[in-house]
């Protein structure tokens, strides 16, 4: 049985095959219009969310398909009834499950039980679908991502982790730019590679970068105390100047104006953000094709 939990649980090729059916589903989406026909996709979120929620609702609606959103309250997820029982008694009605919580070895542990296909769709661990679709929107807006160097400002968090994991695997050269104190603690849980470079300057990091990437500084959840460190890490006009003369600015989303980016950029040429958003339904798409 077939999960999307993480990037590393995939090689070069199988994730090729998503992007490409992505591709696919972009530019013909009638071909796929029945696809899910009598398929059901359960949405159980126990955290907010915007573009995953309604990406894979209206991508799913889209194929045929019909969906259902869960809350974790109503049904006692794990606290009325145990999370296993509930996922087996779930795989009783659905096709595929997507859980996005702040416990990534309980959507881990629930794949393991092979009851259900289960999509991780946003974990205190990994942000696989979010780095996906990234990657398709490098792929459309600079080409091959082998050939480009990326760089991140900002926290080492989920969307980081999946992004690293990418790394690894496609082999494009990336820059992490971190504040001085958040490389400290997770320097050691890095997986490094010839090219990858760490650093605590921004201007190096960003220098001939084709794409710069960032994210809020504090994660859903998190406390506002660690933001102190990020006072001279936003990305902003002046920032990318250092980067390529086409270089491309992303952002997952939600934006923190003004903290992380600044409004200008933001609204700028050369951000990508919007494509990012509307790549999201078609990488997450493919992805439910991939499972079913």
């Amino acid at each position: 049985m077939k999960h999307f939990i993480d990037i590393s649980d995939f090689n070069l090729k199988q994730l090729d095959a998503i992007i490409q059916k992505a591709k696919q589903l972009k530019k013909n989406p009638k071909k796929f219009s029945k696809k899910c026909h009598n398929k059901t996709l359960a949405i159980l979120f126990q955290k907010e969310s915007t573009r995953t929620r309604v990406s894979f609702n209206i991508g799913f609606s889209k194929m045929g398909g019909n969906c259902i959103e869960l809350d974790a309250n109503s049904i006692g997820f794990g606290k009325r009834e145990s999370h296993e029982d509930i996922i087996r008694a779930l795989s009783q009605y659905i096709d595929v499950l997507i859980i996005r919580n702040d416990d990534h070895r309980i959507i881990k542990h629930l794949s393991s039980l092979r009851v259900l296909p289960i999509i991780n769709g946003l974990s205190d661990y990994s942000h696989p679908c979010q780095i996906l679709s990234d990657l398709l929107t490098i792929s459309e807006k600079l080409g091959n991502i082998k050939k480009q160097k990326i760089c991140w400002v900002g926290d080492y968090n989920n969307v980081l982790r999946s992004l690293i994991e990418l790394q690894c695997i496609y082999n494009f050269k990336l820059d992490v730019v971190l504040p001085k104190e958040i490389l400290k603690q997770n320097i050691s849980k890095m997986i490094m590679n010839k090219k990858l470079n760490v650093t605590s300057i921004i201007e190096e990091g960003v220098k001939s970068a084709n794409c710069v990437m960032t994210d809020a500084w504090i994660s859903m959840g998190e406390k506002n105390s660690k933001k102190r460190y990020f006072k001279n890490y936003q990305v902003n006009s002046d920032v990318i100047k250092n980067a390529s003369r086409d270089a491309i600015f992303m952002h997952c989303l939600p934006a923190h104006r003004d903290e992380e980016v600044s409004s200008e950029l933001l609204d700028s040429k050369q951000s990508v953000v919007w494509e990012q958003a509307q790549n999201r339904m078609f990488v997450q798409q493919a992805i439910i094709l991939n499972l079913l």
